[in-house]
């Protein structure tokens, strides 16, 4: 976890700079003295759609976390490409997982295969070549 003034150069340096964490001058340390307590709520997951399909991913477990990493990052690449409207996203998603057949105990193999799966299953949901 990391906690810090909203500002997203941070974790773009992170990342950028992953594993090292690199230090920055230009960014405001957070001064403790000043956080009086801390506030934890509940997302809400009408609005953020995609938590919501990750929570549940997450619990059903096997190959349904594959499916929504593989199913995601074609779904955004489709976005990004102006090919989907952002709105689509969290559809194409939960297409790919209703039409999955999780493995509960999957080895490494089973576990690419179903991100595999699920990228071809949004390229054939947004090009109309989808069999089911």
């Amino acid at each position: 976890a990391q906690l810090s003034y909203p500002d997203m150069r941070l974790p773009i340096q992170y990342a950028l700079s992953y594993p090292e964490r690199l230090p920055n001058p230009q960014l405001p340390r957070l001064d403790w003295s000043c956080i009086s307590n801390l506030t934890f709520e509940q997302p809400d997951l009408d609005t953020f759609p995609c938590l919501k399909l990750a929570i549940e991913a997450g619990r059903k477990g096997g190959t349904c976390p594959a499916v929504l990493c593989g199913a995601d990052e074609v779904a955004v690449e489709l976005f990004l490409a102006r090919r989907i409207k952002f709105i689509d996203i969290a559809n194409l998603i939960k297409q790919a997982l209703e039409q999955h057949q999780s493995i509960p105990y999957p080895t490494l193999d089973e576990i690419i295969a179903a991100d595999a799966w699920a990228r071809e299953k949004v390229l054939q949901l947004t090009t109309g070549d989808n069999p089911c």
